[in-house]
């Protein structure tokens, strides 16, 4: 990375948004970083800041406890772009008033461009945005200039007469404003005045060269392997970084999609020639895990017998003393534990949380700031075979939170041959590469249907199939697959796997669902 590289830096205050902004920066070549929202100014000067981003936030402004950034970064004579309650803040600092609103928005909404100025200067003057608010600006000095308006919200878009700040109500950073990607690139090139000269091969670099100093000479790190892009990234990373100190250790839960643990040996034996270790501890899992139907529970059940299972292997490597996972953004922000501030929690990831005090280990996570199409891109720069940076992704937990209930042996079974037959038909019919994410969900309801001559029920069950497009996986929507492909998948599952006598096809949104079922 170039020491005098442009730098945006992004102050969080909790948004589920918020890598997300950082990523939109990066796609414009612009560095981004993620800070704490009260870093002082001074701290920012340092950085060859640029610009200022404040991010979304799950709080109100005007709560005992909210958020807050320093004020003398407005200061500074960097512009300064607040979102939502980053909006929030600055209008509150310079000048206005924040409230709760009877009328939340949440999702698309119109929004009605006044002043095509600063920011929204390249936006149409009627187009749609995504909104999720409860609080909005109700009042504004003489210092402010209205840029736009929705129908429930009079300031939907902001700026300062005097000093560079401009806010918006809406999120622009999310694939759901068609032209946020304009208005961000506004803020970067036209406010900012950005060169855009820094490029994703620079994280590549400044990784490996990170390990290098960090990973002592006579040190060895052990990565998790699952046979997913993420993991196969850091480890193609880390076999970059320390060579043949890399143990790979992937552990066989028993939850894995079928043919799995073939899969994952050949490659790395063959492929990458990487010390690989397999820990065969499927009948481990199974135990805990009977009767266990919380999907919280789940995983947290896996995330501790993996880290158990971990240590054993361990302490059959000399000189072990780092522990690298592929854990991404997406996981961290669902699981609540976002850069520099406090983000809902989601849901349980086992590869974030969990992980106990007494590991033994020094956590490495060189992939924990970037989206998954951002990996797939690095593991190509790598060089591992395209079609193992361009896999779809497959939760840590396996199919034990695609069987929704309690797992068994013979509902294991069930999935692994649905799954296999649903992937099988997406790859020959070209869907594959269309396709972000393919999943197979057991249900625990059984189906009434005709088999034969005989009336089924008992023991069969309904396959749930999902289908999503997405590029950075903070959202997502349905494939609007061609409907002889389901066909095909669903007689294909019903005729082969036995104890199936229905499927049906997801067609949910994130948000409001998740991608994954549990």
């Amino acid at each position: 990375m170039a020491a005098d590289a442009d730098t945006i830096a992004v102050l969080n205050f909790g948004g589920q948004y918020t890598q997300l902004i950082a990523r939109r920066v990066r796609e414009h070549n612009v560095r981004s970083i993620i800070t704490r929202p009260d870093i002082p100014a001074e701290e920012l000067r340092e950085q060859n800041i640029a610009g200022i981003i404040l991010s979304g936030g799950p709080s109100s402004v005007y709560a005992d406890g909210a958020p807050r950034c320093q004020n003398e970064i407005f200061d500074m004579g960097v512009p300064i772009l607040g979102i939502c309650y980053g909006m929030h803040i600055g209008c509150q600092i310079l000048g206005g008033d924040v409230q709760s609103t009877a009328s939340r928005e949440y999702g698309r909404v119109a929004l009605h461009v006044t002043e095509h100025v600063s920011i929204l200067r390249h936006v149409s003057p009627s187009t749609s945005v995504w909104m999720s608010h409860g609080d909005i600006v109700n009042t504004l000095s003489d210092d402010f200039v209205s840029l736009a308006r929705t129908e429930s919200c009079p300031y939907a878009a902001v700026r300062h007469r005097t000093r560079p700040f401009t806010g918006v109500q809406f999120h622009p950073e999310v694939t759901h404003t068609p032209e946020g990607s304009l208005i961000i690139r506004s803020f970067l090139f036209d406010t900012c005045r950005c060169k855009g000269d820094w490029r994703l091969g620079d994280v590549l670099t400044d990784t490996v060269a990170s390990l290098r100093e960090r990973v002592g000479k006579d040190e060895r790190v052990i990565c998790g392997l699952s046979g997913g892009v993420d993991s196969s990234v850091t480890a193609a990373m880390l076999h970059q970084a320390v060579g043949d100190r890399l143990v790979c250790i992937f552990v066989d839960n028993g939850l894995m999609r079928l043919g799995e643990v073939e899969l994952v040996e050949a490659t790395f034996k063959d492929h990458f020639q990487i010390d690989l270790r397999i820990a065969r501890a499927a009948g481990r899992f199974l135990d805990k895990l009977d009767g266990v139907t919380d999907p919280q529970k789940k995983r947290t059940i896996i995330g501790h017998e993996f880290i158990e299972v971990f240590k054993d292997e361990a302490e059959r490597v000399p000189n072990a003393r780092y522990l690298a996972q592929g854990t991404l953004y997406p996981d961290v922000i669902e699981s609540g534990h976002s850069v520099g501030g406090t983000a809902a929690n989601i849901k349980l990831h086992h590869n974030v949380g969990g992980l106990p005090e007494e590991l033994g280990f020094e956590l490495i996570e060189p992939l924990r700031e970037l989206f998954k199409d951002e990996v797939r891109n690095l593991g190509e720069q790598l060089g591992l075979p395209h079609d193992m940076a361009w896999r779809h992704p497959f939760p840590g937990p396996g199919l034990a939170v695609r069987i929704i209930g309690s797992v068994t042996c013979e509902k294991l079974e069930i999935l692994r041959h649905a799954d296999k037959i649903m992937i099988d038909e997406i790859v020959a019919a070209g869907w594959y590469p269309k396709i972000a994410q393919a999943l197979a969900v057991l249900l625990p309801v059984q189906s009434v249907g005709v088999m034969g001559d005989y009336r089924s029920y008992d023991d069969q069950y309904v396959v749930a199939l999902r289908f999503v497009e997405s590029t950075d996986f903070m959202t997502a929507d349905w494939v609007h697959v061609d409907h002889e492909l389901l066909g095909r998948i669903s007689a294909r599952i019903m005729n082969e796997v036995r104890g199936v006598n229905r499927v049906v096809y997801d067609i949910s949104s994130k948000p409001p669902a998740t991608i994954e079922w549990e």
